[in-house]
């Protein structure tokens, strides 16, 4: 089972997926000094009432947009989930050319919404995200 974690500015969103199905979500506030020991407390009792646990995750991608939170995202696959997670970065989703210039400051958000409308969607197209900050991307 796959845990995909967003962490945004605002919010973190987390979700199990089998497949290509969502199985669950859950939403929390972002907080770049919570600890992966306080994400697992509050994970664990969450999965545990929809009938999960962490024994369930083999794999792991983190999205985030907040740089002093990942560190604990990162501890949390290790240390609760027993798997290195993917983090999403310019540098690590193959063939995607982020024209802009300094790719390595593209938001995985911006990056993760870019893949998944191409995806469902093909191209050209803009992708609109609305949440913390409004992001018109173009793709294709």
């Amino acid at each position: 089972m796959l845990i995909a974690i967003d962490v945004g500015n605002t919010n973190s969103v987390i979700a199990l997926f089998e497949g290509e199905q969502a199985l669950a979500t859950w939403r929390t506030s972002t907080s770049s000094t919570r600890t992966a020991d306080e994400y697992a407390v509050w994970l664990s009792q969450l999965m545990s009432m929809a009938g999960f646990s962490f024994a369930d995750i083999t794999d792991c991608v983190i999205s985030n947009v907040v740089p002093q939170s990942l560190f604990h995202f990162r501890n949390l696959s290790r240390r609760y989930f027993n798997c290195e997670p993917f983090v999403v970065s310019a540098a690590s989703v193959p063939g995607v050319e982020v024209k802009i210039s300094k790719p390595s400051e593209a938001g995985a958000d911006r990056l993760v919404n870019a893949v998944g409308a191409y995806v469902a969607y093909g191209g050209p197209l803009v992708v609109v995200d609305s949440g913390t900050a409004t992001n018109f991307d173009v793709v294709g």
